[in-house]
């Protein structure tokens, strides 16, 4: 239990690998990892394509085509998680039933489904001597990428792991101080103190690997515009909005 407990908070993403290449047999144990984590009422409503070939990762890589992707190129194998009402939708047909998928809640689903299984299978990877990362920007591109990977309706693409083996292991990225985020019986609402202090702490942590903003101005970039219209587009066009 204390070795899961030190892989778990020893965790750093990984972006660049050697290349040696992770066995089928050892993707397959780590996506059967995956599987096993808990889902809503097993429904199980997530897919997982898995991508090796140099021409699939170079239609993801272009399709996006930014520094951030650039591990999908150099990864062993790209795993991608897609959130799936598909088989949902013959289930309800098979019984008789009126298919009515669209809406918050079954996305929320679907993509925590997924969620859960995509951290086994990046601890059960690491717990094995392999690294990755989690890349969410698939869906800024989710109408190129659901083209790419075949994506019929009732699905679309969540985010992927880039998994390998490890040429560089960056430090553990300090998170926010425990009192800030963990609370006793209600929510603790705090004032901006809180965002100053992390910013300090983020900026020390990255040194001379600094990116020329703070911790909380690369929040604005996310939260400080409308929203990216891409996964929103592509839900509405895949009958889930």
């Amino acid at each position: 239990m204390a070795n899961i407990i030190e892989i778990m908070k020893a965790h750093s993403s990984v972006r660049k690998f050697t290349d040696e290449v992770i066995p089928d047999k050892k993707i397959r144990e780590f996506i059967e990892a995956g599987r096993a984590a808990g889902n809503w009422k097993n429904f199980q409503s997530y897919s997982v394509i898995i991508v090796k070939s140099i021409e699939t990762k170079n239609a993801i890589y272009e399709a996006h085509n930014s520094i951030s992707t650039k591990a999908v190129m150099s990864c062993s194998h790209f795993i991608v998680f897609v959130g799936d009402m598909n088989r949902a939708e013959k289930a309800v047909k098979l019984n008789g039933g009126d298919f009515q998928p669209a809406g918050v809640e079954s996305i929320l689903i679907s993509s925590i489904d997924a969620a859960l299984a995509a951290e086994n299978v990046l601890l059960a990877a690491e717990a094995d001597g392999f690294g990755g990362v989690m890349m969410g920007l698939l869906r800024e591109k989710s109408v190129e990428i659901s083209d790419i990977l075949g994506l019929p309706d009732y699905t679309y693409p969540l985010f992927g792991i880039a998994l390998g083996v490890p040429a560089k292991i960056n430090p553990v990225k300090p998170r926010l101080p425990y009192e800030t985020m963990v609370f006793n019986e209600k929510y603790v609402e705090q004032d901006e103190s809180v965002i100053r202090a992390y910013d300090e702490v983020q900026s020390d942590y990255a040194g001379t690997r600094r990116l020329g903003s703070s911790w909380s101005s690369r929040i604005v970039e996310q939260w400080g515009k409308p929203e990216e219209r891409s996964s929103t587009e592509n839900l509405k066009a895949k009958k889930l909005l």
